[in-house]
């Protein structure tokens, strides 16, 4: 059974991007928002979130500590076009497993996303 991951972004480019750099490796389930996402961890299984920090409503921190409540143990890639120190900092203190800059590479996804599995 494939590893599921949740990709989170508001950009539809970016989502389909990122179902096809890891679409042959794992199940990738997208959406486009923070509640999105809560809703889909709440109702499905899911290995990994790859997590925008920059979206309308409520933002990946935001969405991240919410997900917390319910879903700690579900390892978060941040994603972030900003490249902001204090954004990069907020998400790892969270707990997050680590991020990626935007625009990324396709082999630097795959490789963060499959040594955070090997880590598990």
């Amino acid at each position: 059974m494939k590893k599921r991951i949740l990709v989170v972004d508001d950009d539809s480019m970016n989502l389909a991007r990122t179902k096809i750099i890891l679409g042959t490796e794992y199940d990738v389930l997208l959406v486009d928002s923070g509640m999105e996402a809560l809703t889909k961890l709440r109702d499905e299984k899911v290995d990994m979130v790859l997590l925008d920090i920059d979206m309308p409503e409520m933002n990946g921190i935001e969405t991240f500590e919410r997900m917390k409540g319910f879903a700690s143990e579900i390892p978060v890639i941040f994603l972030t076009a900003s490249g902001l120190e204090e954004d990069v900092l907020s998400a790892i203190k969270l707990g997050a497993v680590n991020y990626l800059k935007k625009p990324f590479r396709p082999q630097e996804l795959l490789k963060r996303v499959t040594q955070e599995f090997e880590k598990a």
